[in-house]
């Protein structure tokens, strides 16, 4: 147990920082840097997929790092291995005797609280039942570790079985507070409560993303992209485009596992060929997951087979964003578009929390969802039940219609601020009054 004027310990799961994929280490930026904002006391130690315990700094908004304790916790076979969390979780069930058995175990019981974010998107069965044990194991290990567990802004379900609907339903009845970072996701949440549900401690959010800060990344990318921010014109607009590896490096996936109406190719390639033909754009390339380029899942892969069918007429007015920039740095650069197209929602929270005119390509809800929160419901195209030409066209029409889509986001972004602001003033406020609870 802490003394809160010496330090609060907060572990935090489901946001690991070394994952390559921007929007989880968005999520971990945003949490770490919004909650040591408001308690200056908070120590976090953030579980990752590595070995052992180690103790990073880490940089995230211009001029402030942070130190972060990382705890390897992973799945697998070797359940010799203190880092394995089926034998955590087993362990986690014999009192004294498991904390002394096992370090990590014994880091959970040190801790004040325990914050869960899902990576976001991930406490469904939709991906699997590994995925969905690996994501529910460290909410019930807190439970029964007796921890506070607090389940930040995330979706909820679907659960299609029964029996890990019923294993949901007991992480989010035992947790302190949970938030819905959507208000479908919400009513699933007061579904899942029951009775149980408590207004009070059950609450309606935004994805944390919202909160992230930028710190400039002008150093890190190539000199002529570099120039071509510096001196922006207005006639000469600057597209931000966010290409996923997950569907582009796989178009038989789009249709068989993501029920594709549209070719997702036809419409990223047909879209760049008319910017750059019919438009004095420039178009930068941003991918979001930094995947080495092997791996099928790697938007800067993606990115750069995009950017390489370009016809040398147009080679100059096309970039590609380096895959060594972090959570902060691609958000800045994302800043400095005059419009932007994402497919990863995260990439275009970036975007929109910045002002920026945004569409997406997107095949799930939670996308539609995050839009409507700032009033930009309409710019979401769906290709599982539009055309190839007609998400094409709709690209073009966003486009063109940017200026009206900035006003209309400059009237809906401080309302959604404000949300942000509350909601981790809140969260924040909660963590003091567990801790003071706990030394009186």
């Amino acid at each position: 147990m802490s003394d809160s004027k010496s330090g609060i310990k907060i572990g935090l799961f489901g946001a690991a920082p070394d994952t390559s994929n921007m929007g989880v280490s968005a999520l971990f930026a945003s949490t770490v840097e919004g909650i040591t904002e408001r308690v200056p006391n908070a120590h976090f130690a953030v579980f990752d997929n590595k070995l052992g315990k180690r103790s990073e700094i880490h940089h995230f908004s211009d001029g402030h790092k942070f130190e972060v304790e990382h705890i390897g916790i992973r799945a697998g076979h070797r359940y010799y291995l203190p880092e394995n969390i089926v034998a955590i979780s087993a362990l986690s069930h014999l009192g004294v005797l498991g904390g002394m058995m096992n370090s990590v175990v014994r880091d959970i019981d040190n801790f004040d609280v325990v914050l869960d974010i899902s990576g976001g998107d991930s406490f469904s069965d939709i991906y699997g039942e590994k995925r969905f044990m690996s994501v529910v194991r460290p909410k019930l290990i807190s439970l029964k570790r007796h921890v506070p567990l607090i389940l930040l802004p995330q979706t909820y379900g679907p659960y299609y079985d029964p029996k890990f609907n019923r294993i949901a339903i007991k992480a989010v009845k035992g947790a302190d507070m949970a938030w819905a970072r959507d208000p479908n996701s919400y009513e699933i949440l007061k579904n899942m409560l029951g009775e149980q549900f408590d207004p009070a401690r059950h609450r309606s959010g935004v994805d944390f993303a919202f909160a992230l800060g930028i710190r400039s990344a002008e150093e890190m990318i190539d000199p002529p992209l570099r120039q071509v921010i510096q001196e922006k014109r207005p006639g000469k607009p600057l597209v931000g485009l966010n290409v996923s590896g997950l569907i582009y490096n796989d178009p038989n996936a789009a249709v068989s596992q993501y029920g594709f109406k549209a070719n997702y190719n036809e419409i990223i390639h047909e879209f760049c060929d008319w910017l750059l033909a019919e438009t004095d754009a420039n178009l930068v390339l941003i991918p979001h997951v930094m995947s080495d380029r092997q791996y099928i899942e790697s938007d800067y892969a993606a990115c750069e087979k995009v950017a390489m069918r370009v016809g040398d007429k147009f080679k100059d007015r096309v970039f590609v964003s380096p895959d060594t920039l972090d959570q902060n740095q691609v958000k800045w650069l994302i800043s400095n578009m005059d419009w932007f197209c994402g497919t990863r929602m995260h990439s275009t929270i970036a975007a929109l929390s910045r002002g920026v005119p945004t569409t997406s390509i997107a095949y799930s809800d939670k996308t539609k969802g995050v839009f409507e929160t700032c009033g930009q419901g309409d710019e979401v195209f769906d290709p599982r039940t539009l055309n190839t030409q007609d998400v094409i066209e709709s690209l073009k029409g966003s486009l063109l219609r940017r200026g009206d889509l900035h006003a209309s986001l400059e009237n809906s972004l401080p309302e959604v601020k404000r949300r942000v602001d509350e909601q981790m003033s809140i969260i924040s406020n909660y963590i003091l009054d567990i801790v003071a609870s706990k030394n009186n």
